[in-house]
This record gives C-alpha cells, structure tokens and sequence, in this order.
C-alpha cells in the first residue's frame, strides 16, 4: 500500500479515541472463518479402487553420459541445463543458478 506522505496528518483532538476504536472490533465471539468440512484425506475417493494388493515397479536407469547431477538441488539434468557460472567441480543447473 503507498502511503502519501504530503497528505495532511490527524493531530491529537481529531485521533479516534479507544473506546471508539474497541466498538469498530468484532466480538470475539464470532469468528469470520469458513471451514470446509470435505477437505483432506477423509474426503478424498478413489471411486472404488482399492491398491492395498498392487505392487509398483520403477526401472532405474543410471545417469547417462550427457547428464549431470546438480549440486544444489541434486536432480539428474540433461547438459543443456547447466549454468554457465557453474565449475566444473560443483555444476549447478540454471534453475538454481537463477
């Protein structure tokens, strides 16, 4: 928010005073918050698909010789993401360089 600071101020008789400050407040007691009942994981369906039985399997292919390992974020990345600030000792993608 800007604050103009070439308008002219409030001097000590136009200052709201506390009483009237304290009636602006809301009770207390009537909290302004809206709770939506369906959220997390209890809400959540899978539409009848159960995959407490099913076993992933992932293939794991080692790093390839035009890729690096970014000493930052540590990911695998294809060559053309190395940062041209990056040593050759530390590499460094550009996501992280930035």
């Amino acid at each position: 928010m800007a604050t103009d600071y070439d308008a002219p101020r409030k001097n000590e008789d136009e200052a709201d005073s506390i009483e009237a400050l304290k009636e602006r407040v809301p009770a207390a007691g009537s909290p302004n918050v809206d709770i939506d009942q369906g959220d997390g994981v209890h809400g959540f369906d899978l539409s009848g698909a159960d995959l407490a039985d099913v076993e992933l399997e992932t293939v794991v292919i080692p790093r390839q010789d035009d890729e690096f390992t970014c000493m930052e974020c540590f990911l695998i990345k294809h060559r053309s993401q190395l940062s041209a600030e990056s040593e050759p000792s530390n590499p460094i993608c550009n996501d992280c360089a930035a």
